[in-house]
């Protein structure tokens, strides 16, 4: 599904999801060929076999088409139901990294991950883009475990609290693992990321309790 960011205050004709798809898909393909520093918005739009003024009307700057380049894979992400938490724990884990393995997502997130070091505003649109739309994958996989019994029901306030804290586990060794060591997530490591994580996952929630 694509589900660019629309740019506030824009008036005209209504946007074509066509047109967006082949801009993403173009805006990927360059960023793997040209890389970050020689990508152009002149270059994706003559890809995407568009005016350069239609990119501009959608992104105000390339910073912005590379986030919602790649937040449009992101969005690829599903957790099944596996029928346990562990199990849907290991498939998101490995579905995770079999995204990052692909040149365009691997290229399209450390280009974008470098740059927002010195861009608040493009910090932003990540957390926005990206990492808050996929929190749902957490709170979708908490909520099927507790209707199975296997954690328990938490208020609203302490669910979200919890979701952002496993996202950010989950993502931080998936993305060090296969960013930044460039080693395998393959099903032995993910088994036993996923037990340390459901063993401090039950911890956190037994402390709460007690």
């Amino acid at each position: 599904m694509c589900r660019t960011t629309p740019r506030s205050g824009r008036t005209g004709r209504p946007r074509s999801a066509e047109a967006d798809a082949a801009i993403l898909e173009a805006t990927r393909t360059a960023l793997v060929d040209l890389g970050w520093s020689k990508l152009t918005m002149s270059d994706v739009a003559l890809r995407a076999g568009v005016a350069k003024t239609t990119l501009y009307r959608r992104w105000a700057n390339k910073s912005e088409l590379v986030v919602d380049a790649v937040a449009v894979l992101f969005d690829e992400l599903e957790i099944s139901d596996r029928g346990s938490l562990a199990a849907d724990v290991e498939g998101v884990v490995r579905q995770f990294a079999e995204l990052l393995d692909r040149p365009e997502a691997r290229t399209a997130l450390m280009a974008v991950v470098a740059e927002s070091t010195r861009d608040p505003a493009l910090r932003t649109r990540i957390r926005r883009s990206i990492v808050d739309r996929q929190k749902r994958l957490v709170l979708l996989g908490r909520q099927r475990a507790q209707a199975r019994g296997e954690l328990p029901v938490e208020d609203a306030a302490t669910a979200s609290r919890t979701a952002d804290l496993i996202f950010d586990v989950v993502a931080g060794a998936v993305v060090h693992r296969s960013l930044v060591s460039a080693e395998p997530v393959d099903t032995d490591w993910s088994r036993s990321f996923t037990l340390l994580l459901l063993g401090g996952l039950r911890g956190l929630d037994a402390d709460r309790i007690a």
